[in-house]
């Protein structure tokens, strides 16, 4: 596939961008969005995006072909990676799920589109209008494509013109996605643009802050207050930071359930995008005292990710990361060696996966890439009271629990400060109504006009 130069991200390795040249087509995108945009209906918004993500789980749709096929040396996954994580995100795409999104966060489903009244606004004579920003720059950081995806899906519901800056090396699935939103409308394709360069190039990106009228950023702390500081005051600033996410399985699901099933959930999460996304867990808590203990839950997992290594390889890794692996692999064997406490587990010949257990509950962060922790807990205030390092940047728990248990299990994890909990397997595989962060997705970038009548 030969994809034509609609976005700045399809010129060739060797041009250079200039601040110029980021400030002309940023008041392109403007004047294009007033002529294009702004008169769009939500609901021909909604068929579009549906339709593009009916086309995108078709195998022989030209963008997916392609996706699969140089996907691969593009981005470090492997191709049935690429494909389970694309079909999760696309699934998720439907009018169903985007009707449900506006009306979870806005509150209806015509609210974008003219002054609308809820039932009980219309018992207070009340009416509002919400309107999305002119223009709409996306930082994105990561090799994960589903979140710059739904950025851009937000950005369209919201009716902006907007600007995806990627990070160094991951254009290649944000653009496909917009050469496929091209493809099915190309005036609404004429409303966005993707590009990439090396952070820090602050004539590039001071052009294009001025001209935004919000910006989303994702990235380290670090990352994002470079970037607060780079903005103009009047802009708004909305920052996802750093997150780790962990799972927890109780006695209960264990008794009660097919371990195997549990197993099998588990290694999902860790399997899917190669453990690398916020969403993947760095640790799985298993309560003790179940029909398993969690050494021997350990030890079934670790043949379930030698199983799925066959059906679903891991991507090939830059030579310091597998290094980073291997160290950590000859660290826990000497501790193996000289504690009956810890054990471990990986696959022969690479570093395709690896499972430490022990018996110390302290949370630890993985070096990811199929890299997990199992400990053995008592209970979930054990659990949580070890995780205390990472407490305010827990993004997601996957739960194995009964349906008794549940609601008191989330209601603690709630309370300690997890924005999202979901069953075990699902980790990586966030609704479309997902608050990211805990915060309204679609509601965080519109302003509202209250109308009293």
């Amino acid at each position: 596939m030969n994809l034509p130069n609609y976005f700045l991200a399809d010129l060739p390795p060797e041009a250079v961008l200039t601040g110029t040249m980021i400030e002309e087509t940023c008041q392109a995108l403007k004047r294009n969005r007033e002529t294009y945009m702004v008169q769009r209906t939500t609901a021909s918004l909604i068929r579009l995006l549906s339709g593009t993500a009916e086309n995108w789980l078709e195998a022989d749709y030209p963008f997916r072909k392609y996706a699969l096929e140089q996907g691969p040396k593009e981005t470090g996954f492997s191709a049935a990676t690429l494909a389970a994580g694309l079909d999760g995100f696309f699934r998720e795409l439907t009018g169903e799920n985007l009707q449900a999104l506006l009306v979870q966060d806005i509150g209806h489903l015509q609210r974008l589109d003219s002054p609308v009244a809820s039932t009980a606004e219309q018992k207070l004579q009340r009416a509002a209008l919400a309107s999305g920003p002119e223009f709409l720059v996306h930082i994105t950081a990561g090799r994960i494509p589903n979140p710059t995806f739904m950025s851009i899906v937000l950005g369209v519901l919201t009716r902006s013109a907007q600007f995806v800056k990627c990070s160094s090396g991951a254009t290649f699935l944000p653009r496909l996605f917009a050469h496929s939103l091209y493809a099915a409308d190309p005036k609404l394709g004429a409303c966005l643009e993707v590009a990439s360069w090396r952070g820090g190039s602050a004539h590039l990106e001071t052009a294009l802050f001025k001209e935004a009228d919000c910006v989303t950023a994702t990235g380290s702390d670090e990352t994002l207050a470079a970037i607060r500081r780079q903005v103009p005051a009047r802009t708004r600033f909305l920052a996802y930071g750093h997150r780790v996410s962990f799972a927890y399985i109780t006695q209960e699901a264990l008794s009660g359930f097919s371990p195997k099933k549990i197993v099998a959930a588990a290694a999902a999460d860790v399997v899917a995008w190669d453990q690398v996304g916020c969403l993947s867990p760095h640790v799985i808590y298993v309560e003790n005292g179940g029909a398993i203990s969690p050494e021997l839950f350990a030890e079934q997992l670790a043949g379930e990710l030698g199983r799925r290594e066959q059906a679903e390889p891991r991507g090939e890794l830059p030579a310091e990361s597998a290094a980073v692996i291997a160290s950590k692999r000859a660290f826990y064997e000497i501790r193996a060696a000289h504690s009956p406490e810890t054990r471990h587990w990986c696959s022969e010949n690479s570093t395709a996966w690896t499972v430490i257990y022990e018996a110390d509950p302290m949370f630890q962060l993985s070096c990811l890439n199929r890299f997990i922790y199992v400990k053995g807990v008592g209970n979930l205030t054990e659990a949580l009271q070890s995780a205390d390092s990472v407490r305010g940047s827990v993004s997601t728990v996957g739960l194995a629990a009964t349906e008794e248990k549940s609601t008191e299990l989330v209601t603690q994890l709630g309370h300690w400060g997890v924005t999202r909990v979901c069953p075990l397997g699902r980790m990586q595989s966030p609704p479309l109504t997902w608050r990211h962060d805990g915060r309204p997705s679609l509601g965080d970038l519109v302003t509202w006009t209250d109308w009293e009548q």
